[in-house]
C-alpha cells in the first residue's frame, strides 16, 4: 500500500501530467491490487478545494469528495498519529494537514507520494516522486 498525498490524489484524477513517472508509475501498480490510501485529512482538503471552485464539481461538494475517494483507503488519524505529527523535526513544514499526512505514512509504514521538497528531505518517512 501507498499513501498519496492530497494534491498527488488531485494530480491522479486530473492532470496525471503533474505527476514525475515514478509516481505515476507506482500509483498505476498499486491501484490495480486496490492499495492506494491517504490520510483522512486529505478528505478535508479536497472539500477545501472543491468550495473555492479549483475543482469542478460532480453534483454537491460531498459528491465530488466521494468521487476522488472512490477506492481509495482512507485512513484515520489516531491518536499515535497526533502525536507524531508533531514531533517532526524544524524544518518539515509547519502545515498541520502537511504533518498529519507524513505522521499516517510514518505511522503506518507506509511510503508516502509527494512533490513537497521539504517533505521528501525528511529521513523519517520513505516518499516516492
Amino acid at each position: 500500500m501507498i499513501l498519496l498525498d492530497t494534491h498527488v490524489l488531485v494530480w491522479a484524477q486530473t492532470n496525471e501530467q503533474k505527476l514525475s513517472r515514478a509516481a505515476r508509475s507506482a500509483i498505476r501498480r498499486h491501484s490495480r491490487s486496490n492499495a492506494l490510501a491517504i490520510s483522512a485529512f486529505s478528505l478535508y482538503e479536497i472539500a477545501v478545494i472543491v468550495e473555492r471552485g479549483l475543482l469542478g464539481l460532480h453534483g454537491s461538494i460531498d459528491a465530488t469528495v466521494r468521487y476522488f475517494v472512490e477506492g481509495i483507503s482512507i485512513r484515520p488519524i489516531t491518536d499515535d498519529i497526533a502525536a507524531l505529527a508533531v514531533q517532526f523535526p524544524a524544518s518539515f513544514p509547519r502545515d498541520p494537514g502537511d504533518r498529519l499526512i507524513a505522521a499516517t505514512a510514518r505511522a503506518e509504514d507506509l511510503p508516502l507520494i509527494t512533490a513537497d521538497d521539504r517533505i521528501r528531505a525528511c529521513d523519517l518517512i520513505s516518499t516516492i516522486w
